[in-house]
């Protein structure tokens, strides 16, 4: 669990993001967090360039539904750069966290292993909402922060990959 602020990285580590096109996919399950987030990437990849224009976002009705519209995006627009998952599971007294956790970063891997566009793991998995809140803008930053600042570097690192493979 972190316990640093997510939202302090070097930004003069950041490549310009200005040609490069994102889609958000974000559940809509503790919308409190998860909208938040959402602000958050959004906020950063504008800062670091992108174009209103080049920034799609996406509900999903929960966090296990995150896999089914990354996956069906992967598949519709091949002009996307990255794409940022973000969602949000807090503890309960059944084994539902463990089931939607485990099958929303296996399905999120999975898409990253046989994809050719990165797929940020945006999801928080707290005890409490007290610790999703402190990772939503709270005194740990924004998860949202992080995973669009880590989307510009991953499709930097897609297209300098693309080249390598096309030469």
């Amino acid at each position: 669990m972190s316990t640093t602020n997510l939202s302090a990285y070097d930004a003069t580590i950041i490549p310009a993001a200005d040609a490069m096109k994102f889609a958000i996919v974000v559940a809509d399950w503790n919308p409190n967090i998860t909208y938040a987030m959402c602000d958050g990437a959004i906020e950063t990849l504008k800062k670091h360039g992108a174009k209103d224009m080049n920034i799609s976002v996406y509900h999903v009705p929960g966090s296990f539904e995150l896999t089914y519209a990354c996956a069906r995006l992967i598949e519709s627009d091949e002009t996307l750069d990255a794409i940022i998952a973000l969602g949000s599971v807090v503890r309960g007294g059944t084994p539902h966290f463990d089931y939607v956790c485990s099958g929303t970063t296996n399905g999120i891997a999975e898409l990253n292993a046989k994809g050719d566009i990165p797929v940020i793991f945006g999801l928080l998995t707290t005890d409490d909402m007290k610790q999703a809140e402190d990772r939503a803008g709270g005194c740990l930053g924004n998860k949202g922060v992080e995973c669009a600042q880590t989307a510009i570097r991953m499709a930097d690192l897609k297209d300098k990959l693309w080249v390598k493979k096309s030469l």
